[in-house]
């Protein structure tokens, strides 16, 4: 299906009309880009319903990559970005989900616009972007962040492993130890987590901070190793909020996960040919990434969606998001094999 092998497998359309004509099939890039442009109008109602669901969330995963856009002969470099619900580490009921936005710049204008109405958790990186939505008196409430320790980890293990810094090893056996612990309580409530973060974490984490507060202070502010650990110290308000809400993980990787694919695509499409294109991108990958999440086929499912969605009333989309189209799937297929 042309849809996903553009937007799930990252084939451009120029190569798909290419692999269509050796099939004996002539399709014009133009034609396919033309059902392209209408299928994504008429999946619109559904984009509409996964946004709402994403952004009912208690906690958001958050990120953004670069992707090249063309403007006027030459290329500039846009933004992708995601919101990732992921409920599932906390024993939440909820179908995982993802929205996914394009902006030509990465300004602070785009996730205040984003989570506009948004007053959860949002888990993401130092971004400064997201200042805004994290003050007091923000409307609806302000968002409370939580900080990324895989970030943190990363600029402290590449030290570790490249420059072989004593202290920056030090530091990655400790936070490795509080991974390992965070590991035997992925799936359980937030109660339970909550209570043995109290119990086994907390104890780590105090450790980790005292070690490092302490190592850093002999440390000059230009050494490498003492610059990785102030982008954990000097967050650490929001690097231990963790341990005081068991709904929240100890990394934002779920919303990596969900961009990876358009990292990898990049090496395929070069650039994006507009902003429509962007725009138009990005809601399929909302589509075709929730319906993975959800263990759907995108394409199965996109294939059955396109041909039911003009004659179902508004009021009964909500059976063709991936969660309820899998399971009204699996009873017939109970019923049939009964």
């Amino acid at each position: 299906m042309i849809l996903e092998a553009k937007f799930g497998q990252h084939q451009p359309l120029n190569r798909q009309s290419e692999a269509y004509a050796l099939q004996g099939i002539e399709l014009s890039v133009s034609t396919i880009a033309g059902w392209v442009g209408a299928s994504t109008a008429n999946l619109a109602p559904l984009m509409a319903l996964i946004d709402n669901h994403v952004l009912a969330a208690e906690r958001l995963h958050g990120d953004d990559t670069t992707v090249p856009v063309l403007a006027r002969g030459k290329t500039i470099t846009g933004r992708v970005w995601t919101y990732v619900r992921d409920d599932r580490p906390f024993g939440g009921p909820a179908p995982p989900a993802a929205m996914f936005r394009y902006s030509r710049d990465r300004t602070a204008e785009h996730p205040n616009r984003h989570l506009a109405n948004y007053a959860g958790i949002l888990q993401a990186d130092a971004y400064a972007g997201y200042n805004a939505l994290y003050e007091p008196g923000r409307k609806p409430g302000p968002i409370t962040e939580a900080a990324c320790w895989a970030h943190g980890r990363r600029k402290l293990f590449e030290l570790a492993e490249l420059a072989r810094a004593p202290l920056a090893i030090e530091a990655v056996r400790r936070i490795d130890a509080i991974f390992d612990a965070e590991r035997a309580i992925n799936g359980l409530s937030a109660g339970e987590r909550l209570a043995v973060r109290r119990q086994h974490i907390t104890p780590l984490v105090t450790e980790l901070e005292t070690w490092m507060r302490e190592s850093r202070a002999k440390l000059s502010r230009h050494n490498p190793v003492a610059k990785a650990m102030d982008y954990m110290l000097t967050r650490w308000e929001t690097f231990t909020r963790f341990l005081g809400d068991g709904r929240i993980c100890l990394t934002n990787n779920a919303a990596e996960r969900a961009l990876r694919g358009i990292a990898l695509g990049r090496k395929s499409w070069l650039f994006a040919g507009s902003d429509r294109g962007g725009d138009r991108a990005a809601a399929m990958y909302s589509l075709i990434y929730t319906a993975k999440l959800n263990g759907v086929d995108p394409r199965a499912w996109l294939a059955d969606v396109l041909a039911r969605i003009a004659d179902l009333p508004a009021s009964r989309l909500h059976e063709l998001l991936p969660w309820n189209w899998r399971k009204a799937r699996e009873a017939v297929a109970a019923a049939e094999a009964a």
